[in-house]
């Protein structure tokens, strides 16, 4: 088994590729070791001292790590942990309770929010998935749409830019409706 990496526009996150299927439907988020009792392949890599939250996406892993460590220290025991998981034979989650996705929508503002959702899903989840994270709609309010940001997105130097120039600019030319968008905390 090879496990590729990449590096995200997040130093302190690593995504890292088995080259198979990682979640088959939705993504999976651990901010912490404790979150992580659903998924025998989450806890293994907790077990790695230094990382701090985990993420699962279509065919990726996400591992985020404390400052304090660096990745050349502890990139090798990562790499070993997803490697040991998969010859394991066992799944990546124990059940479905880590999957999440969007919010569902009030009545009120059905069409506004299918409207949010399908850009989301169409026009901003596939490239926030190229960096090893992912964004989910959480509500819309008197103009403003409320995003939960995962994965490598979650801490990222540049994830009020992505959010404020890429999301809301994108989100106000299609949907006159929508005036701001803001990240709300998991």
């Amino acid at each position: 088994m090879f496990i590729q990496t990449e590096s995200t526009p997040n130093p302190a996150t690593l995504k890292f590729l088995p080259g198979q299927a990682v979640m088959p439907v939705g993504t999976a988020d651990f901010p912490n070791a404790e979150a992580a009792s659903t998924s025998p392949l989450a806890l293994r890599v907790f077990d790695v001292d230094g990382v701090l939250g985990v993420f699962f996406g279509p065919d990726f892993v996400t591992v985020t790590k404390d400052d304090a460590v660096d990745w050349a220290h502890i990139k090798p025991a990562i790499l070993g942990a997803i490697m040991e998981h998969y010859q394991s034979g066992e799944p990546v989650m124990s059940d479905e309770s880590g999957t999440v996705g969007h919010a569902i929508g009030d009545g009120e503002n059905e069409e506004i929010i299918a409207q949010i959702k399908e850009l989301l899903d169409t026009r901003v989840r596939p490239a926030v998935a190229q960096d090893g994270g992912d964004i989910t709609f959480h509500g819309f309010d008197r103009g403003v749409v409320y995003l939960h940001m995962q994965g490598a997105c979650a801490g990222c130097p540049s994830s009020t830019q992505t959010l404020k120039m890429g999301i809301e600019n994108l989100l106000r030319h299609f949907i006159p409706e929508v005036t701001e968008v803001r990240a709300i905390a998991a």
